[in-house]
């Protein structure tokens, strides 16, 4: 019997190979737009379910269970890794990530831990195996982390702040100090990211949440170093890295140079002219707007077929929103969306 062309088309595409039809999966896809989820949630906390590996195995494979996404990402928040420096935060619904001490001095630095991811996150890791285990090869399973930019700003502002202003003058006015933290966190993010491989991940996902706040020059002395450093050290785990930022328009070129296979765009550009930019020796990621999901199912199916139609038939295009799915999507869109995706004609 041949091989379900589901199992390696998101890899595939990842390497720029033919498919049978695009890729899609969606950042967000395990969460609130799930009908299945909001009811699993009344019965446990997100903290539940993060820390304990049967129940995130659950809600990782929903979205599986109701559309033919092609791969899995797994259930965990982009503040997990913080976990390895010890700190003391915690997910308030509805705000974010809190954080009790934030850190803002050379001393603070100093003291965060260093624990070994496998030591720090054995829950996580469990979690990951048995979702490899019970996926069986049907789709692959993506890891993912924050950027070290991105978890930064959440560490010195102590709660999300689009802003960010504790962490634009942190940079400014101690950039030692935030070198320091940088180093720290990225040296968290690449066992972390490893741990993730070990346990099953056939991808990674960088996340930079955060970095569109920033100019390019910025970018270029207070981020960009430490994104490079994983993907230099990432290398050597053999999958497919995907670099993603939102608000990145102007950062693009930058966001390649640290050789991630794939670059994920948000929806403030067209597809066709963020892949110019990053060239198409690289996959692109993306990119339709997640409001889109929100309204009328005819004008969902022509912005979707208006992405696709600026891919070219190009190999190496996995369909994604510009961002996360949102909490109110209705399910029937989501399932249209990937239909639309899998029966878009191959050119």
């Amino acid at each position: 019997m041949a091989p379900d062309p589901r199992s390696n088309r998101f890899l595939r595409a990842c390497r720029r190979e033919a498919v049978d039809v695009t890729p899609i999966w969606m950042m967000r896809q395990a969460g609130r737009s799930l009908p299945a989820y909001r009811e699993f949630r009344r019965k446990h906390s997100f903290n539940e379910v993060a820390g304990t590996p049967e129940l995130c195995a659950e809600v990782t494979l929903m979205p599986l269970a109701e559309m033919p996404v092609d791969a899995a990402i797994i259930f965990a928040d982009i503040m997990t890794p913080v976990a390895c420096l010890g700190v003391n935060y915690e997910i308030v619904e509805g705000m974010g990530p809190m954080v009790a001490d934030p850190i803002r001095t050379t001393a603070q630095v100093e003291r965060l831990a260093s624990i070994p991811a496998e030591e720090a996150l054995p829950e996580l890791f469990e979690a990951m195996r048995l979702v490899a285990d019970r996926l069986d090869g049907e789709v692959p399973m993506i890891g993912f982390a924050g950027a070290p930019f991105t978890l930064a700003s959440y560490l010195v502002e102590g709660r999300p702040n689009p802003m960010l202003p504790n962490t634009h003058a942190l940079m400014k006015e101690e950039p030692a100090v935030w070198h320091r933290l940088l180093e720290h966190l990225s040296t968290v993010l690449i066992d972390y990211m490893g741990q993730q491989v070990k346990a099953g991940a056939q991808a990674l996902q960088l996340f930079d949440s955060w970095a569109g706040r920033l100019s390019p020059t910025e970018y270029r002395e207070f981020a960009l170093p430490y994104s490079a450093r994983i993907f230099a050290e990432t290398a050597r785990l053999g999958v497919p890295r995907i670099h993603f930022g939102t608000g990145t328009t102007e950062l693009l070129e930058l966001m390649v140079s640290p050789d991630p296979e794939v670059v994920g765009v948000d929806a403030k550009v067209d597809l066709d002219a963020a892949w110019e930019r990053i060239g198409h020796d690289k996959a692109i990621q993306g990119n339709l707007d997640p409001y889109t999901l929100l309204g009328d199912p005819e004008r969902l199916v022509k912005e979707a077929e208006e992405v696709l139609g600026r891919a070219g038939g190009r190999p190496g295009h996995i369909f994604n929103l510009g961002h996360g799915v949102l909490p109110d999507t209705p399910l029937d869109n989501l399932k249209l969306l990937v239909d639309t995706v899998h029966e878009y004609p191959s050119r």
